[in-house]
C-alpha cells in the first residue's frame, strides 16, 4: 500500500545514496522482462537527485507518492528536487545538454511541485513548521513566491488545463481529500477523498489515488461537476498511486507495488511503473527492475517516460532516467 502520511516533513525525501543496506542488485540498467525498452540516464550523482522514501516489510511496501519530477511546457527542461546544503529545492536541467542544473527555488524544505500548462509558473508545496503550504513562483526567473494556502497540511499541487484552478491534496486528521484553489478569486473547493490529483483536459474531472477498505490504493476518476466517481485500476494484491495522463489523453501512467521472487517462498516487495488506457483497459506493467521506479512523468510527445530510480548504480544512488514507451 502507499504511505498515507505523505507529508512527514524533512523525512519525506531521501538524498540519493542515503539508503539502508540493499537486499538486491541495483547495478544493472535493465532486466530481461524489460526487453525492447530503451533506457537512458539523464542526471549524474552530482545533481543530488532526491528519492521518495520507500519502506518495506516482509509482506508489504509503502512509498511516498509526491510528484518530484516534471517536464517544462516546451519539453526542453526537466525539473527535479535536489537536497543540497541541508535544504530541498527545485532545480532545472536542460535535457539537450550535459550541463549543470539551475536552482529555481530558494526555500528550506520543498516537498513536491508541478509546471503550469503554459510553462510560465511552478506551484509547489513546502513544509514550514507544523504545516505544509502551497506557493507559486516564476518558472524561469527570480525567487519571489506567491503563497496560495496557509496553516494546513497541503501538498501535490497541480494546475487545471485551463489554469483557472490549482488542485491539491489536504490531510486532515486521518483523512486525505482533493481540494482546489481558484486562481482568479482565491475560492477553495473540497471534492472527494483521495490524493495525487491529476486533472483531465477533455472534461471537468480529475484522476486520483484512493485507499479501499483493505488498505490497498486504487486509481479513480472523479467528475467534479456531476459527482460521478469511477474506479479505473484496482488489484487485490497491489496498490497504485501517482496517476499521470499522456499528452494525447489516451493513456494513464502510475506507480504500483510488485513482488520479486527471492526463493524459498520469499518475495522482495518493490515499486514499478504501470500503464493502462483511460478506461482502465490494456493494463500493463512497464518496469520490473529491483530498483524503486518512482515519480514518473511523460515527455511532451508521449514517446518517453522520465522517472527516478537507483537502477544502474551498484551503491544505490538515485538518478533521473528516461525510458521509451512502446505502445
Amino acid at each position: 500500500m502507499m504511505k498515507r502520511n505523505i507529508v512527514a516533513g524533512a523525512f519525506s525525501l531521501l538524498l540519493a545514496g542515503m539508503l539502508q543496506a540493499q537486499q538486491v542488485d541495483y547495478s544493472v540498467v535493465s532486466v530481461p522482462e524489460e526487453s525492447g525498452i530503451e533506457f537512458m540516464q539523464v542526471s549524474t550523482p552530482s545533481d543530488y537527485v532526491c528519492m521518495p522514501v520507500v519502506q518495506r516489510t516482509m509482506n508489504n511496501v509503502n512509498w511516498l507518492s509526491n510528484r518530484i519530477l516534471d517536464i517544462s511546457a516546451d519539453g526542453q527542461n526537466i525539473a527535479y528536487l535536489s537536497m543540497r546544503n541541508n535544504t530541498t529545492n527545485i532545480f532545472i536541467k536542460e535535457l539537450g545538454k550535459q550541463g549543470s542544473s539551475i536552482q529555481r527555488t530558494n526555500r528550506t524544505n520543498v516537498l513536491d511541485f508541478s509546471y503550469s500548462p503554459d510553462g510560465k509558473y511552478i506551484c509547489f508545496s513546502e513544509k514550514r513548521g507544523n504545516s505544509n503550504q502551497i506557493f507559486q513562483t516564476d518558472a524561469k526567473s527570480g525567487y519571489i513566491c506567491r503563497q496560495i494556502t496557509n496553516g494546513n497540511q497541503d501538498y501535490s499541487p497541480v494546475y487545471s488545463a485551463d489554469m483557472k484552478n490549482i488542485f491539491f491534496a489536504r490531510q486532515e486528521a486521518k483523512s486525505i481529500s482533493i481540494w482546489s484553489h481558484s486562481i482568479e478569486n482565491n475560492f477553495l473547493s473540497n471534492y472527494s477523498p483521495g490524493m495525487n490529483p491529476c486533472p483531465t483536459k477533455s472534461e471537468p474531472a480529475f484522476l486520483c489515488s484512493r485507499s479501499n477498505a483493505t488498505g490497498r490504493s486504487e486509481i479513480w476518476k472523479i467528475n467534479y461537476q456531476t459527482g460521478v466517481e469511477e474506479c479505473l485500476v484496482s488489484d487485490a494484491e497491489r496498490s497504485f498511486t501517482s496517476p499521470c495522463i499522456s499528452p494525447n489523453g489516451e493513456w494513464i501512467m502510475f506507480v504500483g507495488s510488485s513482488r520479486i521472487p527471492m526463493g524459498n517462498g520469499r518475495f522482495y516487495q518493490n515499486t514499478d511503473i504501470y500503464a493502462c488506457r483511460m478506461d482502465g483497459t490494456q493494463f500493463a506493467q512497464l518496469t520490473y527492475h529491483a530498483a524503486d521506479d518512482l515519480s514518473p512523468v511523460w515527455s511532451k510527445d508521449g514517446r518517453y517516460i522520465y522517472f527516478i530510480s537507483q537502477r544502474g548504480s551498484a551503491n544505490g544512488t538515485a538518478n533521473i532516467w528516461r525510458m521509451s514507451f512502446n505502445y
